[in-house]
């Protein structure tokens, strides 16, 4: 008997430690799949949050002076910076690697339900939906 106990205990060991090996972090830089903004993810509590941390184009083509939230339709915070604009909101743990919560689209200044998945070491599939209407991208790891 004592040595079914022990060789439960081995099979648990290694099944949660690969489990734990196979669990993937959403925390670093990753890049858009148009190559046009980095995102910097970090832990925020027990879920994640993202911010922008570089555009391909900082300038306002129109002005010369650095890119603004200029599509929010709250006055108040439409002259925002670009580089430093929080994407996420609320997004928690709702699966293995996966998070849920709102992403700010500033392409329109609107916020829609999401959720954001590591595939891969390298890749992030970040996902919106306006009610049944959804669509995604894949962001890839910048600096590796």
């Amino acid at each position: 008997m004592t040595f079914r106990f022990a060789a439960l205990i081995l099979i648990l060991a290694a099944l949660f430690g690969t489990t734990s090996a196979q669990a993937q972090s959403a925390d670093g830089t990753w890049l858009t799949q148009a190559g046009d903004a980095r995102v910097k993810i970090s832990k925020c509590g027990a879920g994640i949050c993202g911010q922008i941390v570089w555009l391909r184009e900082p300038y306002d083509t129109a002005t010369g002076q650095p890119a603004t939230d200029s599509k929010n339709p709250n006055p108040a915070i439409a002259k925002r910076s670009m580089i430093g604009l929080p994407l996420f909101s609320g997004m928690q743990p709702s699966g293995p690697n996966k998070w849920s919560g709102q992403i700010y689209n500033a392409d329109d200044g609107s916020t829609y339900a999401s959720s954001v998945s590591v595939t891969n070491a390298d890749s992030l599939r970040v996902e919106g939906c306006v009610g049944a209407l959804c669509g995604g991208e894949t962001w890839t790891r910048a600096g590796r």
